[in-house]
């Protein structure tokens, strides 16, 4: 049987959570990489980190579950300034970003964004960590 990687975590708690979600719908897939990862995360960007490998059989029906559940998770975080669902995880614009990608790129042939943040579409607001409780509309 074959396995195709279609996603890499940096993060083993939330790649179990990925895997375990797929298995729960009945895809077969399996985590590569993920001893070396997690004892020694310092190796993990080098080597691609912590991979979703799924079997040849599932990788249509993975395709379309792992967009479900990014689409149910995004839909669930809210700007904690304007209390807006349009909101997404993305590089931040900002003159170290573009340092550590050129840098990175240079050493390493590709592009390492170094700090991601929350952005919300509708007023502009950035933030780094999901608020405890939505905000009041």
């Amino acid at each position: 049987m074959n396995f195709v990687e279609l996603r890499s975590f940096d993060n083993y708690i939330s790649a179990n959570i990925i895997r375990t979600r797929l298995e729960g719908e009945g895809v077969f897939c399996y985590l590569g990489d993920d001893n070396i990862s997690t004892m020694m995360p310092f190796l993990s960007s080098s080597i691609g980190g912590i991979k979703l490998m799924v079997a040849d059989d599932d990788v249509e029906k993975a395709r379309i579950l792992l967009s479900e559940f990014d689409t149910d998770y995004m839909r669930s975080v809210t700007c904690p300034h304007c209390g807006s669902h349009d909101v997404q995880y993305i590089a931040k614009s900002s003159v170290n970003n573009w340092i550590s990608a050129i840098f990175f790129w240079i050493i390493g042939n590709y592009a390492i964004a170094s700090e991601q943040v929350y952005h919300c579409y509708q007023c502009g607001f950035e933030f780094n960590d999901l608020p405890n409780e939505p905000a009041a509309n």
